[in-house]
């Protein structure tokens, strides 16, 4: 599994289509995500303080668009997925999310 952090709005914007493309694909290309070990350090650099946020669980093996892992923070690999991502892929949306759900989160796909 791999995992995006979203937020309800943007998750709202796209409600009805068959595929997820958030802002951010638009100006850079592609999906950004995490795979579980990273999750905790991504929500303390980006998502610090919010409580409108979506993570989707996301089934690569199910992804349509290409997923590749690039260096990014501290040379870490992440995954992006290059194309939009179809919500069939998506396995589980757990919202509302913050940083106390990654023991719950860690117990159910580790």
């Amino acid at each position: 599994m791999i995992y995006h952090i979203s937020t309800e709005k943007e998750w709202a914007a796209l409600e009805g289509k068959k595929e997820y493309a958030p802002e951010a694909f638009k100006r850079e290309g592609f999906i950004h995500t995490s795979e579980l070990r990273q999750l905790e350090g991504v929500l303390q650099r980006y998502y610090s303080g919010r409580n409108d946020l979506l993570l989707l669980v996301i089934d690569e093996t199910k992804l349509s668009a290409r997923l590749l892992y690039e260096p990014s923070t501290n040379a870490e690999l992440y995954p992006h997925i290059y194309g939009a991502l179809n919500k069939n892929a998506i396995v589980e949306i757990i919202r509302p999310f913050n940083p106390d759900g990654l023991l719950m989160l860690k117990a159910r796909y580790s």
